[in-house]
């Protein structure tokens, strides 16, 4: 007995002499996955792998269309070579991630029409890095789930796809992102990250991995459904905020009071917690709730609040467009072939990001009065606005059909600072500012 304990401390010995060669694979790199690969290529060799060719192709010529990862900072840390001691292999080849001993999967984890959970990216990255798995091997996931995902759906995949048994022959951590896209303050290294692992030794691994690159400093949880249940609870807890103060906008607007002057007014008290009004969309504060929500549901709670607040910021871009469409009634416009401008079409200010963007729900509801609708936005992707919403997006300000009988402010990116919008509005026309961007002299209306 004594001869395979000690047997087995050397195999579990040789796995971690294995790991520190730190030979990590990112799967996914988008906005999550890209900025993580190409810090932890300064300092280890990083397979980056995506099942998109084009984003390999254009990330291996140093471009990364997220505007994440500067032309210069992703040049510097790209390598051809597998064996290189350090820098970032980016792949679409899956037997590329033959060679890593630490994976990090960082996929999108999107809802259904219906608001359900959709695991499919994260179940087809497990079964891809299943079936790649080597004895010893870690497996973190960072994709945003609820609580019990990652050793309740992904673990019984990678067991089926590689043959090995959980917590024996391989591992698995979780760590949940916190990117801000378009955020170039709080980067992926000046974030304090939650680790956690799915035994207590692997859950030291796990953090010393993130501490060699995460400066601000890590967290380290007890559990993996604790470190799951935090990251959902954060967006949660952002979303039902915001809801409030859009609530406290549709009635201040029925008061004749301005928002923005009683939020400020309010923020002076040292623990008033200070969110503005706005459309909430995007890939986490948009989604994450339903993710708690489904669990909620699927062990016998109704989540009030959660979904409550779901829906007040759900109906927000049917609101404005509505609330609109008085105003230029009122001011004597067109309704029916009405012209009408939308400022920005992605999710938030100074980013290309269209994933989920509410924007479209103003959009929708200009067209339900048969308004004819210009989207103007230079942030985002001409081909991806068209691919996503089957829009024919805008992106220079000189190809504005002016003047406009609506205006909607709907994303705050600081070029439309630059536009003389009294000489797109048309006589009757209106601006509602849902960012509250322009001086209150120019807006016939905010939130």
């Amino acid at each position: 007995m004594e001869f395979l304990f000690r047997f087995e401390a050397y195999i579990k010995i040789d796995y971690t002499l294995m790991r520190e060669t730190k030979i990590i694979a990112v799967v996914g790199l988008g906005y999550v996955g890209l900025p993580l690969a190409v810090e932890f290529a300064k300092k280890h060799l990083v397979i980056g792998f995506d099942i998109n060719q084009s984003r390999v192709k254009e990330l291996n010529e140093g471009l990364d269309k997220t505007l994440e990862v500067s032309h210069e900072h992703l040049k510097a840390v790209l390598t051809d070579r597998l064996d290189a001691e350090k820098g970032l292999f980016v792949s679409a080849s899956a037997e590329d991630l033959t060679e890593a001993v630490i994976y990090i999967v960082t996929v999108p984890t999107p809802t259904d029409a219906l608001k359900r959970p959709v695991f499919t990216p994260l179940v087809q990255s497990s079964e891809t890095v299943g079936k790649v798995l080597k004895r010893g091997d870690i497996v973190i996931y960072e994709s945003t789930v609820y609580p019990g995902v990652t050793e309740d759906i992904c673990v019984p995949i990678l067991e089926e796809q590689s043959g090995f048994t959980f917590n024996e022959d391989f591992y698995v951590g979780y760590s949940p992102e916190r990117i801000n896209p378009g955020d170039k303050i709080h980067t992926v290294t000046n974030i304090l990250k939650v680790t956690s692992g799915s035994t207590p030794e692997i859950a030291n691994e796990v953090d010393d991995l993130y501490k060699s690159i995460i400066t601000a400093g890590t967290h380290k949880a007890p559990s993996i459904k604790v470190a799951e249940a935090a990251k959902v609870i954060e967006n949660s807890q952002r979303d039902i905020n915001i809801a409030f103060v859009n609530e406290l906008s549709k009635i201040f607007r029925l008061l004749d009071i301005d928002t923005s002057a009683v939020l400020e007014a309010a923020g002076t008290k040292w623990n008033f917690l200070k969110f503005t009004p706005g459309l909430v969309g995007g890939h986490c504060i948009g989604v994450d709730p339903y993710y708690l929500a489904q669990k909620a549901i699927e062990v016998g709670y109704d989540p009030e609040i959660i979904l409550a607040g779901r829906k007040l910021n759900d109906s927000m871009g049917p609101y404005v467009a509505r609330e609109t469409v008085k105003m230029m009634i009122k001011n004597g416009a067109r309704i029916k072939a009405a012209k009408v401008l939308v400022l920005g079409i992605t999710f938030k200010e100074n980013c290309p990001d269209i994933r989920n963007s509410r924007v479209i729900d103003i959009i929708e509801e200009f067209k339900s009065f048969d308004a004819s609708v210009d989207v103007y936005d230079p942030w985002a992707s001409k081909a991806e606005v068209q691919t996503e919403y089957g829009l024919d997006l805008i992106c220079n300000a000189e190809a504005l059909q002016s003047p406009y009988d609506g205006i909607v402010l709907a994303v705050s990116h600081q070029e439309f600072l630059k536009l003389d919008i009294p000489k797109f509005k048309s006589d009757k026309g209106v601006l509602f500012d849902v960012k509250s961007l322009f001086p209150t002299h120019l807006s016939d209306a905010r939130l």
